[in-house]
């Protein structure tokens, strides 16, 4: 694994979650070194894979990864909100959200203990 320093991410205001981080690029070059296809072929690959799990999601679709977990819609109602700055009411409109859930392999192998 590379050496990076931790990273903070803030999830919501009483939630963090703190340790290293890896970007597209760096995915890549690991599909690159653990197959025999060269960085730009696993590039396409990766770029396929993300396409397809987002359009599956825009036509409301799950996708569901055998080990790793599943992808999915959530439905947001439509809500009252309030402008900070002035206090006014605003009309949020519903919308709806990407969410993942981990499989039990997945949760166990992020809960395994570093050896």
């Amino acid at each position: 694994m590379l050496d990076k320093p931790p990273c903070i991410l803030e999830l919501r205001s009483s939630h963090a979650i703190v340790g290293a981080s890896i970007n597209r690029s760096e995915i890549v070059s690991n599909v690159a070194a653990r197959t025999s296809l060269s960085k730009a072929d696993a590039d396409a690959a990766v770029a396929a894979v993300l396409s397809t799990i987002a359009d599956a999601l825009a036509r409301d679709e799950t996708v569901t990864i055998a080990g790793f977990g599943a992808f999915f819609t959530r439905s947001r109602g439509a809500r009252q909100g309030r402008n900070p700055a002035t206090g006014e009411p605003v009309a949020i409109p519903a919308s709806k959200t990407a969410t993942f859930k981990a499989a039990k392999e997945l949760r166990g192998a992020v809960n395994r203990t570093p050896a």
